[in-house]
């Protein structure tokens, strides 16, 4: 029996984040993240529906996310807590969302469990108050990988002593389908506030145009499937959307990353409001435009070269059908592309560094 080596039982880690929530993008975060984990821990998931997690992850613990005694009494379980990408520390959706997240943080400090932030965007922070507790909290984590320089640079106004660093997304590293091209327009749109009927009236008219001078036809993806899936009936309910641009329209609901690769794979031209969609068509090197209704997406366009403009101050049609019909013929570059996958590793390495510090 001295000579059998015995395997150590794997280590406990608490993945925190918006996963379950039919939203390709989180599920995009969470693939990258366990292919990231390192050989020896076993990933415990706060998750809303269960299964789809599973699915992904067939070997994972499944926490629901929405009870917070569940991830509470999870935290006793694991030997560390990894916030897993996204902006999950913001009060733009919900103050609630935020203490929600504070809680986890301070449950795992009070039981000496260190606290990992991975591929994290930071804010919006409205309210006075998120701004102080985020502060105090970000100050008991063991590491910090933001997702951009605005999010860094937030931290260090917080006065964050933790040891941060900053790179690309870590969804730049997701394996993608190499373009054919050839496909439909893709649009990978939601709901906002930042647009008034003017301003759907706008986009869509720019569609219009971009459709005769193509004769391509439409794919409306739902990239949250939660959210986006009634976006093209409500518009054309509201009488935005004309007979003909919805005789060329065609929604579908992807369920996985995989079938949204293959129709990025597929498209001549991705106009992506979702900033998980413009990464992972920009990756694809599929010819994409962004539409930014938040700071996020309009550095992720910056970052890969890509067209962008932004909903709260839209060009007129005739800059718009322009830009996106130069976007058509403009691949993303390759050694861009590759230079960017190599900055996102960062989160890869610190996160490694991080777990294997744990004793």
């Amino acid at each position: 029996m001295s000579g059998l080596a015995l395997s150590s039982p794997p280590r406990c880690v608490l993945l925190c984040g918006y996963y379950g929530e039919h939203n390709l993008g989180d599920d995009a975060l969470l693939e990258v993240l366990i292919r990231q984990l390192p050989e020896g821990w076993q990933p415990v998931i706060t998750a809303f529906d269960s299964e789809a997690v599973r699915e992904m992850v067939p070997n994972a613990a499944v926490i629901n996310r929405r009870s917070l005694n569940s991830t509470l009494k999870s935290i006793r379980e694991v030997e560390a807590v990894v916030l897993g990408g996204g902006s999950l520390l913001q009060d733009s959706t919900s103050f609630r969302s935020l203490i929600y997240y504070i809680i986890i943080i301070l449950a795992a400090r009070i039981r000496s469990k260190p606290v990992i932030l991975w591929g994290q965007g930071l804010g919006p922070l409205k309210k006075s108050l998120s701004r102080f507790l985020v502060s105090r909290a970000l100050n008991y984590a063991s590491s910090i990988t933001w997702r951009d320089a605005a999010s860094m640079e937030l931290a260090y106004r917080l006065k964050i002593k933790t040891p941060m660093t900053m790179a690309p997304d870590p969804v730049w590293t997701h394996q993608t389908t190499n373009h054919q091209g050839g496909g439909d327009i893709v649009l990978c749109w939601r709901p906002s506030k930042l647009l008034n009927e003017n301003g759907w009236t706008l986009l869509l008219k720019a569609l219009e145009q971009l459709c005769h001078r193509t004769g391509l036809s439409v794919t409306w993806l739902a990239f949250h499937a939660l959210q986006d899936a009634d976006l093209f009936q409500s518009l054309r309910g509201k009488g935005l959307i004309s007979d003909n641009l919805a005789k060329k329209s065609t929604t579908i609901i992807a369920n996985n990353i995989e079938q949204a690769n293959d129709i990025f794979s597929d498209a001549s031209l991705v106009i992506a409001m979702r900033l998980h969609a413009l990464i992972l068509a920009i990756s694809s090197q599929c010819p994409t435009v962004g539409l930014s209704y938040d700071p996020k997406v309009e550095a992720a366009a910056r970052t890969a070269g890509a067209a962008w403009s932004s909903l709260d101050n839209l060009p007129d049609l005739k800059i718009l059908v322009s830009q996106w019909i130069t976007s058509l013929s403009t691949a993303p570059s390759i050694s861009r592309l590759d230079a960017i996958r190599n900055e996102s590793h960062e989160h890869e390495r610190m996160l490694k560094i991080s777990l294997s510090n744990i004793q």
